[in-house]
């Protein structure tokens, strides 16, 4: 769906499809692994997008809620009905987006963690150029 001026919009690439690889470059080892290697700037990046994506989720949290809270406009039986069918969906809605917010914060954690490995192997290859008496 084309929401402009969200994340929504189309992706940048031919037709709005979102490029393979776009981020980092491709993992120098085989080409099967499918793998890929990121630099400091582009994990920070994802950790953001992650993130961003995640808040979203949360915030579309609240329309659920107000599905979930829907109730008929007369006492008549299709009244009811319709509310209670609204009330599922919303139930529905709110279990999707909470999963998916969850596995937006997961995925940015992963970037985290790789950040602090990233910021260990440096510091360990400076100390390691230091000690013989090189210099970055």
């Amino acid at each position: 769906m084309y929401d402009p001026n969200t994340r929504r919009a189309p992706l940048p690439g031919p037709n709005g499809m979102p490029v393979a690889g776009s981020y980092g470059r491709p993992s120098s080892g085989s080409s099967a692994s499918g793998g890929f290697e990121y630099d400091e700037g582009t994990l920070h990046e994802l950790v953001r997008e992650w993130n961003d994506l995640a808040n979203e989720f949360a915030r579309d949290l609240s329309h659920a809620t107000s599905l979930q809270r829907a109730e008929g406009p007369g006492i008549e039986y299709a009244s009811g009905g319709n509310a209670e069918q609204i009330k599922a969906s919303g139930d529905a809605l709110y279990t999707t987006l909470k999963a998916r917010e969850e596995y937006c914060r997961s995925m940015a954690k992963k970037f985290e963690t790789a950040l602090g490995k990233y910021a260990t192997a440096e510091d360990t290859h400076s100390t390691d150029l230091n000690r013989t008496g090189g210099s970055l």
